[in-house]
């Protein structure tokens, strides 16, 4: 081992031991599944919004993202980037005061399935069951790609086997989201954002002053992709470059329509019911709004920046591998351009502390989706279903089994080193938003929303979603559109429609509602 591999060994452990020690310092304050799962509704706003943008933007913020830029995705990644700006800020503004409000005033739900079954009234608990389906399904597609991003970071950084970063990232979320419950998710999910944020607004300025200024940067990202598309780097990546480049109206349509994710996400609008009041909830979307601008525009920056940088130094990623640039590395998968800048940008030890940004970003997200889909597992399966009179202490030993094992099944999924971790995202963020979405909106604005209504979109926006994926072409392109659209569309359709049908409203329901309508702000 040389000196630089030793640096940045110790910025890391440091980092995970600090992520260990916060998960075991709560670990002896969770005495109710309130306390596990929900934090007794007392997180202030600033834990509430880095920790929500921070379990959103998950690892694709710091390589799914950069390495599209990397590769010409230039167009793809702004209206990407714009549509989740925008869909943050509207679920602040609609969903997080609302939401809080109406969880309270519907029997104090604390999971989203929990909500949906007392705002519905659902005696049948079909409605609890298959939403609880949905996001275990989901979440544990959504899972694996926070830990593909882990094995990444460790194999590019250390080179340590794929496999074993798995591993590495496996046991070190296991260890604080099992222990410290929502609590210690959210506290970490603070220092993790704030790392995200420093390392994004740092690095892009000492990008730009290297390159000698914002002009000569700019210029010297052209030549690299005027290099990149004539085949100069070769075939692989003038390729990529030109299928990047070819972003028509349906491609920013499907970019833009990522926004639509937010309203449905269960790890990040339970941060809204978790939120100590809801005067907090101004200043926490002040806060998220200036954390996610600022953040994709670093994304932006180092995505592209990173191309001119990095060929400075003797490196092209993502090149084909047969072709060989006198003078220059060709190495390594494009999504690592986030950590290879890094590493060619500071000593070695301050880029092992920056690195760790990508392992935040991986474990703010999947620590905070293993939280949701065990409370809705124990909460609204074993608790509501299986065993009613379950005690406090059993629920959370059956939270913390289900923690592992849906982990298990995420890393089982994650077994393949050429995943993608935007492709893996993407899916994810589309079933979310397309089942969970368009309920969660009409539940807080329609009092004439039914129980019928609700299992009919959940259903059909799932079906549809699974289905658009399967598909590519056809009907002129249509299947080109990203599968959130018509799952949303879907969704909202058949639930106004079947809760219109259906005329036998619960009262009580309707007096829930209009209680929820009538509590102050």
């Amino acid at each position: 081992m040389d000196s630089v591999f030793i640096a940045k060994l110790i910025a890391f452990i440091l980092y995970l031991g600090f992520m260990i020690y916060i998960g075991l310092r709560y670990a002896n304050k969770n005495n109710s599944s309130s306390d596990f799962f929900l934090g007794g509704r007392k997180v202030g706003p600033w834990v509430s919004a880095l920790s929500a943008e921070a379990s959103d933007s998950s690892a694709w913020l710091l390589m799914g993202l950069p390495g599209l830029c990397y590769l010409g995705g230039i167009k793809e990644t702004f209206w990407t980037a714009l549509g989740l700006i925008i869909g943050t800020y509207l679920n602040w503004l609609f969903v997080a005061k609302p939401l809080r409000k109406c969880s309270i005033s519907f029997g104090d739900s604390i999971t989203i399935p929990e909500f949906f079954s007392n705002r519905f009234k659902d005696k049948s608990h079909l409605l609890s069951v298959l939403s609880v389906l949905l996001i275990v399904f989901f979440f544990t597609i959504y899972t694996a790609s926070g830990f593909v991003a882990c094995a990444k970071l460790f194999n590019s950084v250390f080179g340590i086997p794929y496999h074993a970063g798995l591993a590495i990232g496996l046991l070190v979320i296991l260890c604080y989201t099992i222990t410290g419950g929502y609590t210690a998710v959210c506290t970490t999910d603070f220092v993790q954002g704030t790392l995200i944020f420093v390392a994004f607004v740092f690095s892009s300025i000492i990008a730009i002053i290297s390159l000698g200024g914002p002009a000569q940067a700019y210029d010297a990202v052209q030549s690299f992709a005027s290099k990149a598309t004539s085949g100069d780097f070769g075939e692989a990546l003038k390729a990529t470059f030109a299928a990047n480049n070819s972003f028509n109206t349906s491609s920013i349509i499907s970019a833009l329509a990522w926004g639509l994710g937010y309203f449905g996400m269960p790890h990040i609008i339970i941060r809204f019911m978790g939120i100590r009041s809801n005067s907090d909830v101004t200043k926490a979307r002040r806060i998220g709004i200036v954390w996610m601008i600022v953040s994709y525009v670093g994304t932006f920056l180092i995505g592209t920046l990173g191309t001119a940088f990095l060929l400075n130094n003797g490196t092209i990623l993502g090149a084909d591998p047969s072709t060989i640039i006198e003078g220059v590395n060709t190495f390594g998968d494009a999504e690592t351009v986030f950590s290879a800048t890094m590493q060619n940008m500071y000593p070695a030890f301050i880029a092992g502390i920056f690195l760790c940004a990508i392992l935040a970003a991986s474990m703010s997200t999947a620590d905070s989706q293993l939280l949701a889909a065990a409370s809705a597992v124990s909460r609204d399966v074993y608790k509501g279903l299986i065993k009613k009179d379950a005690d406090e202490k059993e629920v959370l030993n059956i939270s913390r089994f289900t923690v592992f094992l849906i982990a298990l099944i995420a890393l089982f999924l994650s077994m393949d080193a050429n995943s993608s971790i935007f492709k893996l995202v993407s899916y994810a963020w589309a079933g979310f938003g397309s089942t969970f979405g368009p309920i969660v909106l009409l539940a807080l604005y329609w009092r004439g929303m039914t129980n019928k209504g609700a299992i009919a979109g959940l259903l059909g926006g799932a079906v549809t979603v699974v289905y658009w994926h399967q598909m590519t072409g056809g009907w002129n392109g249509i299947f080109d559109y990203y599968e959130i659209i018509p799952g949303f569309i879907v969704c909202l359709l058949l639930s106004v429609i079947v809760s219109l049908i259906d005329k036998k409203k619960d009262p009580e329901m309707l007096k829930n509602f209009d209680e929820y309508k009538k509590m102050a702000d």
